[in-house]
């Protein structure tokens, strides 16, 4: 069952002439519901600046054409927040030598949540439980006679700061978004009279701009209602299984033609997945992933596996194995295609350990490859070496994204994903998935591919490890020059603010790592020679008191 809402407008020029509210409701396909939400939204144009109703109305088109155009994975206020400052500096740079001004409250729903975005002065209300409570602060000055002069709104300042705030949506709840030409007329109580009446969303809608304007409202009057009237399921992923697509194939043989692919061999199972190899109809070898027949009754596990083709599809390109454009499945499993080469585990077994050109090498591709992960919002929580593989043309993709994360859209549940060696510290104290997890699982596999060792040593499963510092990874390989213990060490430090903020940044200590070695930074003499630095001031302040005693002497 979808998200089921009943929405309603109203909105009228009043007095003036020209109605500079702006309303937009975006409804979207179910697919984009699912990961997107519905987008509803209030724009009030300054009249007294330039152009009031184009920006309002420019603001809401923005929006409503370029938040479904973002990644589906990334999290709502960071869509938005991308969004409203890029528009933010098209509305100063738009209104013929001023700024074009509006105010702007919307509210996305996505799932049990919502995510409320404003700035400027009007508001946005929720009724629950027979309780109304008011979710913005208007940004007005607060000063005698000042009280309709905002402070904050879009294409004001070149630096948007906008009000955002979540929560979960309950069944029942109304959320009421009016100009000020509606609250200024109306009080609270009023409101809530209009909201708790068991009457259609639209002819509430219409009763407060009708009100506001007969109470005396000089300004246009907007007001916009959704109700609650369902709530979806709880997670992305049961969203994302339609119910012919549930069935596990069954044990598939050599030979055997399934769904349109040859089965040719059977190349591992777990307690988590299988992996068939398998071609099409052109004898392209590809790789078919299901579940095993233990899981097949396991909905956990089915849901993962959806997810699993929803995250790999959605963060398409060089570092990620490229999936089938599936038509149709009446079974649950995704293709990938196969590639020649082998994983950085399988090279160790057969090469031995890294040289230092191919740390130089692989090292920046692994940061880009996460990299490209994050700037998608997703999270690996497994990365090893056993999951990084090097084609033979020389491109290293991440594998296995069965414990991939989505801040936002994917269900926590607690617990410790992947092998316990390359976990980071903060995980076994239960802290929530992060980017910077991700990259100390990369800086311990670059360290075992280097050295063979573990810097904390080897972690078991059932073991409560602690952390301590960590064995430079020069100790095992003499050979290993100081800026490679310096851009690991920082990503295998036990606390995360410590390490690097973002893949990027440790791309950039990688690729800057050998240069720095060759061409020593400058440092303060203060700092290289601090004993002859306090040497010399000792020596000048006693030459100086000698000068000066002889001159009194004299």
């Amino acid at each position: 069952m979808s998200l089921e809402l009943r929405i309603a407008e109203a909105s009228a020029s009043g007095p003036r002439e020209e109605n500079q509210d702006a309303i937009r409701i975006v409804t979207p396909a179910p697919h984009l519901a699912t990961s997107k939400g519905h987008l509803l939204a209030l724009a009030d144009g300054v009249s007294h600046c330039a152009d009031g109703g184009l920006a309002a109305r420019a603001t809401l088109q923005a929006l409503a054409l370029d938040y479904y155009s973002t990644p589906e994975t990334w999290t709502v206020t960071q869509a938005l927040e991308r969004l409203l400052t890029a528009h933010n500096r098209w509305l100063r740079c738009n209104g013929g030598g001023q700024p074009l001004l509006t105010t702007l409250s919307l509210l996305v729903l996505r799932g049990q949540r919502y995510t409320l975005a404003h700035i400027g002065d009007c508001r946005v209300y929720l009724l629950r439980d027979g309780q109304l409570r008011k979710l913005t602060q208007e940004h007005v000055w607060e000063q005698p006679g000042m009280q309709h002069v905002l402070k904050r709104a879009m294409g004001l300042d070149e630096h948007l700061v906008m009000d955002y705030l979540e929560g979960e949506l309950h069944s029942g709840d109304r959320f009421l978004l009016v100009s000020d030409g509606v609250w200024a007329q109306l009080d609270d109580q009023l409101l809530h009279q209009y909201l708790t009446r068991e009457d259609e969303p639209a002819n509430c809608c219409n009763e407060l701009v009708s009100q506001a304007h007969l109470a005396g409202s000089p300004d246009n009057a907007s007001a916009l209602l959704v109700c609650i009237d369902h709530l979806p399921q709880a997670s992305l992923s049961d969203a994302l299984l339609p119910a012919e697509e549930r069935a596990v194939p069954p044990p598939l043989k050599n030979g055997q033609n399934f769904e349109g692919w040859l089965v040719t061999e059977r190349l591992a199972e777990s307690r988590q997945s299988v992996l068939y190899r398998v071609k099409d109809a052109t004898q392209q070898n590809w790789l078919l992933k299901t579940l095993p027949a233990a899981l097949r009754d396991d909905p956990e596990a089915q849901r993962q596996l959806v997810l699993e083709e929803w995250f790999l599809r959605r963060v398409a390109g060089t570092h990620v194995p490229e999936l089938h454009a599936h038509c149709s499945r009446r079974h649950l499993y995704y293709v990938m295609r196969e590639y020649a080469g082998m994983t950085l585990q399988q090279q160790k077994r057969s090469t031995g350990l890294l040289s230092l050109a191919q740390f130089q090498s692989l090292a920046p591709a692994l940061a880009r490859a996460v990299g490209l992960l994050h700037r998608r919002n997703i999270l690996h929580r497994d990365i090893t070496p056993s999951n990084l593989h090097m084609g033979d043309e020389g491109v290293l993709r991440l594998l296995d994204f069965g414990l991939a994360f989505c801040p936002g859209l994917s269900d926590w549940q607690g617990g410790l994903p992947g092998t316990p060696s390359y976990i980071a510290p903060e995980a076994f104290a239960g802290a929530e998935p992060s980017a910077q997890q991700d990259l100390y699982s990369a800086g311990v596999s670059l360290y075992y591919l280097l050295t063979g060792h573990y810097p904390y040593g080897e972690i078991e499963a059932f073991q409560h490890p602690r952390f301590g510092q960590p064995t430079p990874p020069s100790r095992y390989r003499p050979d290993l020059p100081a800026w490679i213990d310096r851009c690991l060490l920082k990503a295998l430090e036990t606390d995360p603010d410590k390490r690097y903020e973002t893949a990027e940044e440790w791309l950039l200590a990688l690729e800057r790592g050998d240069r720095s070695a060759l061409v020593p930074a400058h440092r303060p003499l203060l700092e290289r020679a601090p004993l002859a630095v306090w040497r010399g001031i000792a020596l000048g302040a006693l030459g100086l008191n000698l000068l000066l005693l002889v001159m009194l002497l004299h």
